[in-house]
């Protein structure tokens, strides 16, 4: 029975080296677990989390291909059988699956790069929305309208990111028409007013109010603002809606586009130019 139980299927490989691959294994995943949870403790403050994800995945998963690698021997496997096999599986798997190695590397030099971080306002493509996750084959973003997007690393790392957050303070721009008949410079002073007024109107970089040109309509207006990238979109809103009203409460006309149409003489003065005309025919003619 004894004797029995010191071989297995293969022969020269024993209980007791059967029972130390299964500790070592296990030990090698005790091992990982700790040194992975110690990252974690040691670098969380020092490092994003995205690239500390990735450290601890590749020590983790290093620790285990180590372990497997040096058990393989005592249960009488070959790895360079297996190698050999491996590097043949490989080469059909990588034909078989070249985006997914392409996100997987796309993946890995985003990481390094870092163009955005989870929580940037970006736009991808076409797809604007919020960084809600960055794992090493694909990108997700929530659009401004709820949706979801994900978007294989291959296009994020070969596409035009546009960031609208990664600059902490953004800018943006009306066009305030007013009538001909009204004062440009206090309209321009009542916008100033309200500008220096507006806690999140920054004032470095300074903003910038003057006219750039005269309208069909009306005497065009720039107003210039620069406010945090994290409130611009509000400030954005509430100032334009703020510059409509003062300028209102002025006496200021906003003016609609108009037009001036001239059809020429109307039907009483065609007549009446028909019968000079005549006239003057006839004295000529006598």
């Amino acid at each position: 029975m004894l004797e029995w139980l010191n071989y297995i299927i293969y022969g020269d490989v024993t209980l007791f080296l059967l029972i130390l691959a299964v500790l070592v294994f296990v030990g090698a995943l005790i091992l990982s677990k700790l040194i992975a949870v110690q990252l974690r403790k040691t670098f969380t403050d020092r490092m994003v989390k995205e690239q500390l994800d990735i450290i601890t995945k590749i020590v983790s998963y290093g620790i285990i291909v180590i372990a497997i690698i040096w058990i393989m021997p005592v249960l009488g496997i070959e790895p360079s059988g297996l190698l050999v096999a491996g590097g043949i599986v490989g080469l059909a798997v990588g034909f078989a699956s070249q985006s997914i190695i392409g996100n997987l590397i796309s993946g890995i030099f985003l990481m390094g790069e870092r163009p955005v971080k989870i929580g940037d306002l970006i736009d991808i493509s076409g797809n604007l929305g919020f960084v809600e996750d960055i794992q090493i084959i694909s990108t997700s973003i929530r659009t401004l309208d709820g949706n979801f997007v994900r978007i294989p690393n291959e296009t994020v790392f070969t596409s035009s990111i546009t960031n609208y957050t990664s600059n902490p303070v953004r800018r943006f721009e009306y066009t305030v028409g007013i009538s001909y008949a009204d004062d440009a410079d206090q309209a321009m002073q009542v916008i100033r007013n309200l500008i220096n007024a507006h806690p999140l109107a920054l004032v470095n970089p300074a903003p910038q109010v003057y006219v750039e040109s005269l309208g069909d309509s009306s005497v065009d207006i720039i107003v210039r603002i620069w406010s945090p990238s994290t409130q611009w979109f509000g400030v954005k809103m509430e100032m334009l809606w703020n510059i409509k009203k003062a300028i209102e409460e002025a006496g200021i006309e906003i003016p609609f586009p108009q037009r001036v149409l001239w059809h020429g003489a109307d039907k009483g003065d065609e007549e009446t130019l028909q019968a000079q005309d005549s006239n003057s025919n006839g004295s000529r003619d006598s």
